[in-house]
């Protein structure tokens, strides 16, 4: 492997959360649970005699994304007729752009795990319509024309991408700019987000690209990782082995883990691109562009930077609040009810994050489980030393079990933390008198068995003690005993 270097560049197709459809008035459903081709008109089955009419809020749309990522806007733009024939393309044609696109030469930094940054240019961002979606079963295919015609962006990198690592980082910040600008849901398992990877590896001693393929239509940022990893390990085996690569369309079989032949690769001849005759030129003056630019919310990265900045989060904390739009949103609104921003965040990701891989949910299902106010709540008994950490992981597992409120299951549990020194040194004395070895050990010299100890007394306190206090009398009676 190390004398191999994968070339990847995604391709990102997003469906543009308009109203109606992106050459025609037709309303836009949700293609999962609307009735089949219950949303389609004369327009997005290509019917004869029809003309597209360009539906300038996907423009607006399309715009913002361009910008949130260094985009130029061009000022000239033009659609184009991508001609090929297969049943979910009801015109035989699909209507996108090609040597005239909307976005050009931009740019997204992605932090990788070793801390380093890393810039993916973008090498183009187009608008387009999508096609009808198929389902196939046994020998035929049903087609549904409800998602042809619907706005879609195709956002295009540059082959700078180098491991399936980069490729999913990349995948997740871009999702989560779409999300933050409000043009696409993210929701990934209803198709209105789907990936394309164009793989291929370069020898050290290569002095060019190798042949690549494209793995199509990928339908999780899992599947884009898992399908990246396999595929450069198959070029680089048949490489080796003599075999060569041949430029083909890939699909990823998820049962069988592995990327297989769907058909051998077209070249943009093949598609006949030609200017698109029934829509004019469009162009896009320079007070546009910044009437959209002033449209521009804060994105995840100024969200990041502001978390720090403002509330104190670590680096880490604030990105992986804020690479969510829902979960940045959760944590906002559970600051606005009285949370303190250091344990509301302690909280959210030490322990609501990890009940979500629990039970399967996603982070933006956090809310339906325990309300941010409940949250804010919950980190306000933390503050006030009503409860001790250690309760606050028992009590939010009950909250999210139960729906329950904070204070209400603190009272009925009797989990309140135990602060009073009496009590306190009640425990101390039973914890010591049951571990007289290690009591004994300590007392000689072993410094390291403090913690254990401690660990003792707190479950004399059934986890309810007080750390602060109990540290200290613990200290105190230890310390009296090595004097003796």
């Amino acid at each position: 492997m190390s004398d191999w270097k994968p070339i990847i560049g995604l391709e990102i197709h997003a469906e543009l959360l308009t109203k109606s459809k992106m050459f025609s008035d037709c309303p836009v459903v949700d293609s999962v649970t609307a009735a089949p081709n219950s949303a389609v008109d004369p327009v997005s089955l290509g019917l004869p005699g029809t003309l597209p009419v360009i539906n300038m809020q996907a423009v607006e749309y399309a715009m913002m994304v361009g910008l949130a990522l260094n985009c130029e806007i061009p000022p000239v733009n033009q659609f184009a007729r991508k001609s090929y024939f297969y049943p979910d393309l009801p015109k035989g044609y699909q209507i996108s752009q090609y040597d005239r696109p909307l976005c050009i030469n931009g740019w997204v930094d992605i932090e990788l795990s070793n801390g380093e940054t890393k810039r993916i240019r973008i090498r183009r961002a187009h608008l387009e319509e999508d096609t009808g979606k198929l389902t196939h079963m046994n020998d035929d295919s049903l087609v549904d024309y409800n998602r042809a015609g619907v706005p879609l962006l195709e956002i295009v990198t540059e082959p700078d991408i180098h491991s399936a690592e980069e490729a999913e980082i990349y995948a997740r910040k871009l999702r989560s700019i779409l999300q933050y600008l409000g043009v696409n849901s993210g929701d990934m398992s209803k198709g209105v987000l789907r990936l394309e990877a164009n793989v291929s590896v370069m020898h050290k001693d290569d002095t060019g690209f190798r042949t690549r393929t494209e793995v199509k239509n990928l339908n999780s940022i899992r599947s884009l990782y898992r399908s990246i990893d396999y595929e450069i390990a198959r070029q680089i085996k048949a490489w080796e082995n003599g075999d060569g690569v041949r430029q083909a369309t890939m699909g990823w079989d998820e049962n069988r883990q592995r990327t297989v032949v769907q058909r051998y690769k077209e070249s943009a001849d093949e598609y006949r691109y030609f200017p698109e005759p029934d829509l004019p030129i469009l162009e896009i003056s320079r007070e546009w562009v910044e009437q959209v630019r002033g449209k521009l919310p804060e994105l995840p990265d100024a969200k990041r930077e502001r978390f720090m900045t403002e509330m104190g989060l670590s680096h880490y904390d604030a990105n992986i609040i804020t690479i969510e739009q829902a979960v940045a949103h959760y944590y906002e609104d559970a600051l606005a009810t009285g949370g303190q921003a250091k344990t509301t965040a302690n909280l959210l990701i030490g322990n609501l994050f990890g009940l979500c891989n629990r039970d399967g949910l996603e982070r933006e299902d956090i809310p339906t489980r325990i309300s941010a106010e409940n949250l804010a709540r919950l980190a306000k008994l933390v503050d006030a030393g009503t409860i001790n950490k250690n309760t606050a992981a028992t009590l939010v597992v009950e909250m999210w079990d139960t729906g329950g409120d904070p204070e209400r299951i603190v009272q009925e549990k009797g989990m309140a933390q135990v602060s009073d020194t009496a009590e306190v040194s009640a425990a101390v004395d039973e914890a010591l008198a049951a571990a007289g070895d290690l009591v004994a050990r300590y007392a000689a010299g072993e410094d390291k068995l403090f913690g254990p100890i401690m660990g003792k007394v707190m479950g004399a306190l059934k986890g309810r003690g007080n750390p602060q206090v109990v540290k200290e009398l613990l200290a105190q009676k230890l310390e009296a005993l090595r004097n003796q």
